[in-house]
């Protein structure tokens, strides 16, 4: 026995034996523990099921369910290890809709029997029972089920936009409570249906298995399903008839047949039929007039500016016993989900321009909406001191450009210095209610161009310590242009947003271009463009404490009489202090 201890002793003193001895008692170590490790972990999450309730959504169940509805996990279970990390980093972190569904626990049912066409909307699921409701602090939308959606008969029949990049559940409710709808779904993971009523039946929750494709984690429907919510909105929206915007009651024009080309006279009439009629003829006005029924554009004969008592439109449709429909003299108008492409064209300046001009504001005040209006107003891109690729992406093809290029037909900032002021030969300046512009700025910041900061945001250190940074440069901003600018035409956001065809006029005319009233009035029926966001999730508390008013107050006297010192107009009467 001692012998064969000296002979090992001996061995263990070679150098390099020794070295990989040691390295096989390491590997051989660590592998005991990884099977421990596995061994455990599968008897935890077997026990107790992932997050502390529900199945594992690793289990051989629920991955032939997920597979069945195109998500692939995996059937295996050997790497129990693995299936930890996995679990451990995928905390979800704000839930803005339903957990995703667990197959397992969800029976699969048939359909409900009945018709393609009925109303669906008051038939809710049942498998909803005993799901946590939406955080009320994250908006005001509440999750109906999973629906059935057919393609020839979709179950939400109003507007839908498609993106198979980015989409989100807030995206989608925000796009349909901005245009007014009632209910918001997701199909496929990145497609987005509004409408009024649900027009189909529902279907099991584990339909719905797909992740939406700009937030993981979050279900955005399924193949042919709906994961639909209804919107609960805090601000008046836009009169609607199914997905056309009301207008209003209009004068009959003097000359019926240039302002409003096409038309027809319809049995039992209804907005319905008129709607859907000027709808195929691919018009953006749908106009009733008692039986008859008349498509066109908006143009300098039929503005919709001068808008009428509905009184004096109140004339019952003969097919609907609840819906008026116009006289001969005076019109009802509705806006069709038909887009006016009158100003739709945009391109680069023909000639480079040597005198540059800013498009100048405090950020929030709404520099990218003008962008927009002006490109639709002018037809000519503009361009940005800065590189912002989620806006090029979405259009803003003058942002790529270096702002000296002479291309674009205004050059977006939001510098204040002396130096960066000067560097311009002219500017609008862009100028709205601090209040307004703090808290849009705040929103971009923590949470994009049509995001929101969350309530964490709100509550916590970052709001008090923006306010006291960002409100003295709001003033500073407009002071410095208004000292240092060469050629300046001021634009309160509150007055362009209230008088868009007047003020939007002179601001083409500043820029030295000619004025086409067609393009305007094209403009006035997509004003809101792609950055706009919603009121879904307006707070419902005033941020502002007495002591941030008192300075913001401050500082918006001084602004005024800046303004005024100038011999322009001070500040509108929304902001001024009382």
């Amino acid at each position: 026995m001692a012998r064969a201890l000296l002979r090992l002793q001996r061995y263990f003193r070679r150098k390099p034996v020794r070295f990989f001895s040691f390295i096989i008692l390491y590997l051989t170590a660590g592998s005991l523990v990884f099977l421990h490790a596995s061994f455990t972990s599968q008897t935890a999450a077997s026990a107790s099921g992932w997050g502390g309730g529900g199945r594992d959504p690793l289990a051989p169940e629920a991955a032939s369910a997920a597979a069945a509805g195109g998500a692939g996990l995996p059937a295996g279970r050997g790497f129990g290890l693995i299936g930890r990390v996995f679990r451990e980093s995928r905390r979800p972190a704000q839930r803005y809709g339903p957990a995703r569904p667990k197959p397992a626990a969800v029976p699969r049912e048939a359909p409900e029997r009945g018709g393609r066409g009925g109303d669906y909307t008051s038939s809710w699921n049942r498998a909803l029972k005993g799901r946590a409701a939406k955080d009320p602090e994250e908006g005001r939308a509440k999750y109906v089920g999973c629906y059935i959606d057919d393609i020839q008969k979709r179950a939400l029949r109003g507007a839908s936009f498609f993106d198979y990049r980015k989409m989100t559940v807030f995206r989608c409710q925000d796009n349909c409570a901005e245009r007014g709808y009632l209910y918001a779904g997701l199909e496929f993971g990145a497609e987005c249906f509004c409408g009024h009523k649900i027009q189909a039946p529902n279907s099991s929750e584990a339909d719905c298995n797909m992740d939406c494709k700009g937030e993981k984690g979050n279900v955005c429907g399924g193949a042919n399903r709906l994961s639909i919510y209804r919107l609960e909105l805090s601000q008046e929206s836009a009169r609607r008839y199914g997905s056309a915007i009301f207008k209003g009651c209009f004068r009959r024009p003097d000359n019926v047949t240039l302002a409003l080309p096409a038309g027809s006279t319809i049995a039992n009439m209804s907005v319905d039929k008129c709607v859907d009629l000027c709808t195929e003829k691919e018009f953006s006005l749908a106009v009733l007039s008692g039986e008859r029924c008349l498509c066109g554009f908006p143009t300098p004969r039929f503005t919709l500016h001068e808008r009428e008592d509905e009184e004096l439109c109140l004339h019952r449709c003969p097919g609907e016993e609840f819906e008026s429909c116009g006289t001969e003299d005076y019109f009802l108008v509705y806006q069709t989900q038909v887009q006016d492409n009158r100003c739709m064209d945009r391109r680069f300046l023909p000639t480079r321009s040597k005198h540059l001009v800013a498009l100048a504001s405090f950020p929030g005040a709404g520099n990218t909406w003008a962008r927009h209006l002006i490109e639709l107003a002018t037809g000519f891109y503009t361009g940005s001191y800065y590189f912002d690729g989620s806006l090029y992406n979405k259009g803003f093809k003058g942002e790529r450009d270096h702002w000296r290029s002479g291309r674009t037909v205004c050059i977006k900032t939001h510098e204040s210095g002396k130096k960066e002021i000067e560097a311009f030969d002219s500017g609008i300046l862009m100028i709205r209610n601090p209040y307004k512009a703090l808290m849009a700025e705040f929103n971009r910041k923590y949470g994009g161009h049509i995001g929101f900061a969350s309530q964490a945001h709100w509550k916590g250190k970052e709001w008090p310590e923006f306010v006291k940074n960002y409100a003295p440069w709001w003033a500073s901003h407009t002071l410095d242009w208004l000292r240092y600018g060469k050629r300046v035409h001021v634009v309160h956001f509150e007055e362009l947003k209230g008088d868009l065809f007047a003020r939007l006029k002179s601001m083409v005319l500043f820029l030295g271009l000619e004025v086409s009233e067609d393009r305007l009035l094209c403009v006035e029926g997509q004003k809101d463009g792609s950055f706009k966001r919603s009121g879904l999730r307006k707070l419902e508390y005033d941020p502002y404490t007495p002591e941030m008013r008192a300075a913001i107050d401050g500082l918006v006297r001084t602004v005024d009489g800046a303004l005024r010192g100038r011999k322009l107009p001070g500040v509108p009467e929304e902001y001024r202090p009382r």
